[in-house]
């Protein structure tokens, strides 16, 4: 990867264009999320360039609200279910276009394999042979990756393969650092049972992202859970908090990042525990300011 002197404060739009499980990724609604970071000051955002608009225009777009692209995820079930030479084809072309936008690194998840979906966060319907399969076939994306100058980081998600902390554990250590990056997301981790802080000093010479995602205790508990699905406890709007409202250990967090980590530091709140979108983002930019000391 090449070098980026100083990590920036970065925010991924999520809140805006997901609302009560629907999508919409219109102009209005992205343009509405956009002057909202704009005004806050947040410089960096998620990159997603949207279909039939040019790389070129995305960057002209978001650059006149200030805005630079930062890191983006490539999401597959990276399962049985995947038609791997279609999904490597299409691996190349979003980690081309990620590289075209200035990028040197892209996550890479899985998620919404329909058991882990219907029970999230406890490992639901382990099969070995599936993990195997799925580590395999993530190598074959970061090899797509690197064929276009992209570093792929693993990328950890409830109702995906990569789910649980033995699992991350598993995925890192069967392909090469030099292949795959650890790009943690703090609030996936918790949900599933894990110390956020404990698995970045596990992976810290390999964190090239990282997803910053708070959470409420009320539901980390699998037990106070049972039969709720991934959508119906975050509808709850219980499970994630705004920065610094709920139960993540930052400090330990910030602590255990590696000291020359030049990524950037995404926020990430799925569903807002508040309606109020403007709100919610400017308590968890108003908690970047306080705790990430490169800002000061």
């Amino acid at each position: 990867m090449s070098a980026r002197r100083t990590p920036r404060l970065a925010v991924n739009p999520i809140a805006y264009w997901m609302r009560d499980g629907r999508i919409d990724r219109s102009p209005a609604v992205l343009e509405e999320a956009f002057a909202h970071f704009e005004q806050l000051g947040f410089t960096a955002v998620k990159a997603d360039v949207p279909p039939q608009m040019s790389v070129d225009a995305y960057l002209a777009w978001i650059g006149g609200f200030g805005l630079a692209p930062s890191v983006s995820l490539f999401s597959s079930a990276l399962d049985e279910t995947v038609d791997m030479p279609a999904e490597l084809e299409r691996a190349k072309a979003f980690a081309a276009q990620q590289a075209a936008l200035g990028l040197d690194r892209a996550m890479v998840s899985s998620m919404m394999i329909p058991a882990r979906m219907a029970a999230p966060g406890i490992g639901a319907d382990f099969d070995e042979g599936r993990l195997r399969m799925c580590i395999d076939h993530l190598g074959l994306v970061c090899e797509a990756f690197r064929s276009e100058g992209v570093h792929a980081v693993l990328h950890n998600h409830i109702g995906g393969v990569f789910e649980m902390r033995d699992e991350i554990d598993r995925a890192l250590s069967s392909i090469d650092a030099g292949l795959l990056g650890f790009g943690p997301d703090t609030g996936h981790l918790m949900w599933a049972g894990a110390d956020p802080a404990s698995a970045i000093r596990d992976h810290r010479d390999r964190v090239g992202a990282i997803h910053i995602k708070d959470a409420f205790a009320d539901y980390l508990d699998p037990a106070n859970r049972v039969g709720m699905s991934y959508g119906a406890t975050q509808a709850t709007k219980r499970l994630w908090a705004e920065p610094g409202d709920g139960v993540a250990d930052f400090d330990a967090v910030l602590a255990a990042m590696p000291d020359d980590y030049d990524g950037d530091y995404m926020i990430e709140v799925d569903e807002p525990s508040i309606d109020d979108r403007f709100e919610s983002t400017r308590r968890s930019y108003d908690w970047a300011r306080r705790s990430l000391s490169f800002l000061a």
